[in-house]
């Protein structure tokens, strides 16, 4: 990995190459960030979480870069909680928390894997520069109490403990009812007594929604998921601090906070939220269970941007055109065209494949990535049909496999023109780069033009 010196070097070439160019002009291909449209998406999560009153913490792991960590916290937020999939995170944004920590702001990183011992040792450097209460880990088995005693022995205090737990969806931690088994959570309790770790409190990650297709079935799994953490909190009050105690539940999947902004700071609960949602929300709000003391988190990651997966859970009930929503893309150059009956169907061959575009899957059409609409005439939709290791292949998206070639019109592309192709997951999409060219569609012919490059951190 770089030194911040090398990555500052390496941005200040990058951006002294290609700010104020146009686009069509970059190497190919490239992630394009429209930052103004990340800025809208980080502003609404912000006020809805506020207007909630709710803590809200963003993870990185998208876009891992210093800019948008900062967009994503905000300008007023005091209590800085983060979350990261990989080491190499934490390292590239530690200036930006330092900078936090300079300004009075408390700072905490979730590292968002339960924790793996052989990391132990390059997290606890990172946390002795940041202080006490900086760095929390996910725990759902009793092995991983021996690496957090060995954090706090190489830090100088204890480390953060969120219990993960699994409220259906089945990537990682245990069920509600079973987060003492063989002793676990007694076993974090002692180390919490002992002043050798935190207890935070649970954490969840249900990605049941990204199967959603109506605001309703997204804030019904919201509340599904605060319920799990809610009946964890009961079955097991008893292994907890015998002593009046605080306990955080943290819940999320972008689709089921961003939910939230239906009605959070709108028009009123009552008004927007599915009746499920009212309750669990007002049951929480009631602030304890026995002598816990139960506050409410919400963690979100991919909002920040969104893409087409995103986009296909209609978690929002007011929402634009994809374009005008996801704020990452991927320009590619046409290397050849299929116009003329060389093909059962009009076709394009494009530079950029799986290692550019991801291959993820996405339920609302059957491709792996679209073309921009001012590519084409209005109501035809062009996607990445087929897909290679470094090529892929455009075509009209067609319900009906059995329509006649003659049917359908020309690709309306150019061998050496560029197509910009919006992906389905941007997470696995902005993995393939090192950088963004970031753009700023909120200027006049600022979509196309290069306005700053953002660094992101590379590798675990």
């Amino acid at each position: 990995m770089d030194t911040p010196e090398q990555i500052t070097a390496k941005k200040a070439k990058l951006e002294q190459l290609y700010v104020g160019k146009d686009i069509a002009d970059v190497p190919k291909p490239a992630a394009v960030l429209d930052i103004a449209k990340a800025r809208r998406h980080c502003s609404s999560m912000l006020a809805a979480t506020k207007a909630l009153g709710v803590a809200f913490r963003p993870h990185i792991k998208t876009h891992k870069t210093v800019e948008l960590t900062r967009i994503q916290i905000g300008d007023e937020t005091r209590d800085v909680k983060l979350v990261v999939s990989t080491v190499a995170e934490i390292e590239h944004i530690l200036p930006l928390l330092k900078s936090f920590r300079n300004d009075g702001r408390h700072v905490n990183v979730l590292y968002g894997l339960p924790l793996p011992a052989s990391q132990v040792d390059r997290i606890a450097p990172i946390a002795r520069q940041l202080g006490p209460g900086s760095i929390s880990f996910l725990l759902d088995h009793p092995s991983q109490l021996s690496p957090l005693r060995r954090f706090n022995d190489l830090a100088g205090f204890p480390g953060g403990a969120f219990v993960k737990v699994d409220t259906g969806y089945h990537r990682a931690g245990l069920p509600p009812n079973a987060l003492n088994k063989n002793g676990f959570l007694e076993a974090i309790t002692r180390l919490h007594l002992e002043g050798k770790a935190t207890l935070v409190g649970l954490y969840s990650h249900s990605s049941l929604s990204y199967r959603d297709t109506t605001p309703q079935q997204a804030m019904d799994n919201l509340a599904e998921e605060i319920r799990g953490c809610m009946d964890a909190v009961r079955y097991n009050r008893q292994y907890f601090p015998a002593q009046t105690f605080e306990l955080t539940i943290s819940v999320g999947a972008s689709p089921q906070v961003t939910s939230v902004q239906n009605f959070a700071g709108t028009v009123g609960l009552e008004k927007g939220a599915t009746e499920h949602l009212i309750d669990t929300i007002k049951d929480i709000s009631a602030g304890e269970t026995g002598e816990i003391k139960v506050s409410l988190e919400l963690h979100a990651g991919v909002y920040s941007v969104l893409d087409l997966q995103q986009l296909a859970t209609n978690s929002r009930s007011s929402i634009g055109r994809f374009d005008e929503e996801i704020a990452v893309s991927v320009v590619a150059e046409v290397v050849s065209v299929y116009n003329d009956g060389e093909r059962e169907y009009p076709e394009a061959l494009v530079a950029v494949g799986t290692l550019g575009l991801g291959r993820e899957p996405c339920p609302s059409y059957n491709g792996w990535g679209m073309v921009g609409p001012g590519q084409v005439e209005p109501g035809q939709r062009l996607i990445v049909k087929r897909i290679s290791q470094e090529h892929s292949i455009l075509s009209w998206d067609i319900d009906d496999d059995k329509l006649a070639s003659e049917n359908l019109p020309r690709i309306p592309l150019e061998v050496g023109q560029y197509v910009q192709i919006y992906p389905n997951h941007a997470c696995i999409t902005g993995a393939m780069y090192n950088w963004y060219f970031v753009v700023d569609s909120s200027n006049p012919d600022g979509a196309a033009k290069v306005v700053d490059i953002w660094m992101r951190a590379v590798g675990w």
